[in-house]
């Protein structure tokens, strides 16, 4: 396995930081739920006060379908984030990831970066994260579970990132294997697997090939949100290397957005989903859960909030909360499974994505 230093990590994570605070998106293409459009109910005959945001994910109940996604650790820089992060995941009943993990192996200092999210949430859904490449570089069982430890951890996120691998300066592009490993995890841990992406989509073959080793959830995480390849472009001019600036600038907007994965992905497998890639309000999440999502993971504007204040946080929670409930009194969904079942529209380019890629799928 690469070795990299406490320093070289804990400088690499901070940047992720603030690079995500830049507010660096994908340039040309979105998330695409604009177009879809839930049918507006004239007669919803509901009273918004009887409206339940309320739901279950992976033997969990959650106040509202809302994860704050995976995001930093492994830096002194993450602590108050975190802290914050976690204070709102327990007040607010909703769930937590934390960022890759692997820098609170080498370090008790950075392991207590990921440590203060339990103490400060001791009753949410916390769950662990580790790359699809430490996997495919031999990581061992014994090291996860360490990190699952760490955190009294209620499940683990495997993170597949093959594109920022590539950009990334120090990146580790090496994914074969990863299958098999997340195979026989699923055979030795006690706690549910949830795959995920970050940022590029996971296809419909892709949902299938982890639906068969024994997954128990995936995350979506499609393109139109924050790109890390543009973080990792950025980094790399920094490093002063033109073969990944280039690439980065080249494949800035690669991928599959995050309505268009979602909804393929539900068709293709029965596993709980979680919908994240460019989450910005309550109506993307309500948007999502009509689409088939479990669940919808928020990765910037939780940290872009969490680096203001806890007055900021809290102020975003309560009004996607609000936003939510308000779009389903408007659909005329008392609950999330009647969310779950009401009609939509979708509308260009999103139609051409699901229907030739579903014609295609349909041929084989």
């Amino acid at each position: 396995m690469t070795i990299h230093s406490n320093k070289q990590i804990e400088t690499r994570k901070k940047e992720g930081i603030d690079l995500a605070l830049q507010n660096i998106q994908a340039k040309n293409i979105s998330t695409l739920f604009e177009c879809v459009h839930p049918i507006h109910n004239a007669l919803p005959e509901l009273n918004l006060l009887d409206v339940d945001t309320s739901t279950k994910f992976l033997g969990h109940n959650f106040q509202i379908p809302i994860l704050i996604d995976s995001m930093t650790g492994g830096t002194s820089a993450a602590l108050k984030i975190n802290t914050r992060l976690a204070q709102v995941a327990e007040q607010f009943n909703i769930g937590m990831g934390v960022g890759s993990q692997r820098a609170g192996l080498l370090s008790s200092r950075l392991a207590s970066t990921f440590k203060i999210v339990r103490k400060n949430a001791p009753n949410a859904f916390i769950f662990s994260n580790i790359g699809g490449a430490q996997l495919a570089e031999g990581l061992k069982t014994s090291s996860i579970m360490k990190l699952i430890d760490m955190i009294d951890a209620d499940a683990l996120a495997i993170h597949l990132n093959p594109l920022q691998e590539l950009v990334q300066p120090e990146g580790e592009p090496n994914f074969r294997g990863i299958l098999k490993r997340i195979h026989e995890l699923s055979k030795d841990l006690k706690i549910p697997i949830i795959v995920k992406e970050v940022g590029c989509g996971i296809s419909p073959q892709v949902a299938l090939k982890l639906q068969k080793n024994n997954v128990s959830a995936l995350n979506v995480a499609g393109l139109g949100g924050t790109s890390w390849t543009g973080i990792e472009q950025k980094r790399a001019i920094k490093a002063n290397l033109s073969s990944k600036i280039n690439m980065g600038l080249l494949l800035w907007d690669w991928g599959i957005p995050t309505a268009a994965s979602l909804l393929l992905t539900k068709q293709s497998v029965k596993l709980p989903l979680v919908s994240s890639g460019g989450m910005r309000n309550g109506l993307d999440l309500a948007k999502s859960i009509i689409l088939g999502a479990s669940m919808c993971a928020y990765a910037q504007p939780m940290i872009k909030h969490a680096s203001k204040s806890y007055t900021s946080l809290t102020q975003f929670i309560e009004d996607l909360h609000f936003q939510l409930k308000s779009i389903m009194f408007l659909v005329g969904a008392q609950d999330i499974k009647q969310l779950k079942s009401k009609e939509y529209v979708i509308t260009e380019p999103l139609t051409s994505w699901i229907h030739q890629i579903s014609g295609k799928n349909e041929k084989k």
